[in-house]
């Protein structure tokens, strides 16, 4: 396995594979999939959808393949600032995935080809303006007239049946998709929906009634079964039509929890804010970072402060509706350099897939330069009894530079963590939080915020 020159995550499609060479992203496309690159290539698919936005653009190169004897091309694909994947993304992340997956296929068919695949895993959303884009450039195949959508029970199973479950059901469902890594099963989705689905004619037939012909067909030969099925251009365009009217009309309700409207629900003042933005804007300006997370960032205010700046940042949140309404802010105010993700840090996205190493985990993604936990620590510390230095440990292991809000025990806020608990915390002080965090840091600047009792750290990794 140390010698296979794959990346972990691209090992299934025998059309061709990832690899890194000198550090740089490089795409070997397989003889087996010359034609369908060709046709591609040549067919004005591929220029359509490059300038559209909708696929990463990739040049062709003179690099030596790691398998030359099944090398048709070498490609070195856009490279993306960070990898998320769906089980990170809040509903309308995962709903316009879907979508632009739709319009692609529609797109395709007008120029010869069809998708082959359509993994939730093949779209990323840019960190430049949080865009979803196709980043499988080999995912297209020749169109032959008469061939049913091999992709089909895919897309619902990586995109309509997580989006159903959240939808009718519980938000918190898209979690499913780190333990269905290729999907969720429909015969599950069919049995968690309620009965009222059934009465929706795009759920009945795209969900239900498809669960139950997976099972009919179960133990068929799938060859035979695929010889005996065709279905026109025209009715696979409906098909595709049927698909889209059905996504599109999935809605979220907002749950109304209880930190997505955290800044509307706090001891802030006025002042307070305004001074707590000033020392952020100005700590981000000294460690003069090029990345920056942003851990239970909420809806993204202090976010902000480094993506307007131009510094591209990802605003990570427990809290799915947070997430939620940052992406449906940054689409309408059309914000550049700001990517809301759902994460939860006590449980962060681990290695998965086969030989745990197919989809990785937050660490093994990428590294920010600077990292701000704002008023973070106390849940972190309080409600899961996670101790001040593992915590200052863990977050020295993600970048070098950190700014930190800390907020005392006497603070309203942790006052409501600890209304329905014993105070087993007695290292939880100002004093303790800089004796655990300064086995890894060096504090650079500290000031209070304020009108307010809580205090602003900037430190650097010893």
């Amino acid at each position: 396995m140390k010698n296979n020159p794959k990346l972990p995550a691209s090992f299934r499609d025998p059309s061709g594979f990832l690899f890194f060479e000198k550090k740089k992203l490089y795409r070997q496309v397989n003889q087996l999939y010359q034609e369908n690159y060709d046709r591609l290539m040549k067919s004005g698919l591929y220029d359509h959808l490059v300038k559209s936005d909708k696929l990463i653009p990739h040049t062709e190169v003179r690099l030596a393949p790691p398998e030359p004897d099944k090398a048709y091309k070498v490609i070195q694909p856009e490279e993306l600032g960070f990898i998320s994947y769906p089980y990170e993304w809040s509903f309308s992340q995962l709903k316009d995935a879907a979508l632009l997956t739709l319009e692609i296929q529609k797109r395709a068919l007008k120029h010869g080809m069809s998708l082959k695949d359509s993994s939730a895993f093949n779209i990323q959303f840019r960190l430049e303006d949080a865009r979803p884009v196709l980043i499988d450039t080999l995912s297209f195949e020749v169109y032959q007239e008469g061939s049913p959508w091999v992709a089909y029970r895919q897309y619902c199973q990586h995109f309509l049946a997580p989006l159903t479950l959240m939808a009718y059901n519980d938000v918190r469902l898209s979690q499913l998709l780190r333990v269905y890594i290729d999907g969720i099963p429909l015969d599950l989705a069919s049995g968690l929906l309620p009965r009222r689905t059934r009465f929706n004619f795009g759920l009945l037939s795209h969900i239900h009634v498809h669960a139950t012909a997976q099972k009919r067909y179960a133990a068929e030969d799938v060859r035979k079964v695929a010889q005996t099925r065709t279905m026109s251009k025209t009715s696979l365009l409906g098909l595709i039509d049927s698909l889209e009217r059905t996504t599109e009309k999935l809605e979220l309700d907002f749950s109304g929890t209880e930190w997505g409207e955290y800044y509307q629900d706090t001891n802030y003042t006025r002042k307070a804010v305004e001074h707590k933005k000033e020392l952020v804007a100005n700590y981000i300006d000294q460690a003069n970072p090029k990345v920056v997370w942003d851990l239970g960032g909420n809806v993204g205010t202090f976010s902000r402060l480094a993506s307007e700046k131009g510094i591209p940042t990802i605003c990570f949140d427990v809290d799915t509706d947070a997430v939620e309404k940052t992406y449906r802010e940054i689409k309408a105010n059309k914000e550049t350099n700001l990517l809301p993700l759902a994460l939860d840090l006590t449980n962060p996205s681990p290695d998965i897939g086969w030989g745990n190493r197919e989809r990785r985990s937050l660490l093994r993604r990428s590294t920010p330069d600077l990292i701000m936990a704002l008023a973070l620590v106390h849940h972190l510390s309080i409600s899961n009894n996670v101790p001040l230095e593992m915590v200052a440990e863990y977050f020295s292991s993600l970048s070098p530079w950190l700014i930190l809000e800390f907020i005392p025990k006497s603070d309203s806020q942790v006052q409501r963590l600890l209304a329905t608990r014993e105070d087993i915390f007695p290292n939880y002080t100002f004093a303790g939080m800089e004796e655990a965090f300064g086995r890894y840091y060096e504090i650079v600047a500290q000031e209070d915020i304020r009108e307010s009792e809580r205090r602003v750290y900037l430190m650097k990794r010893e």
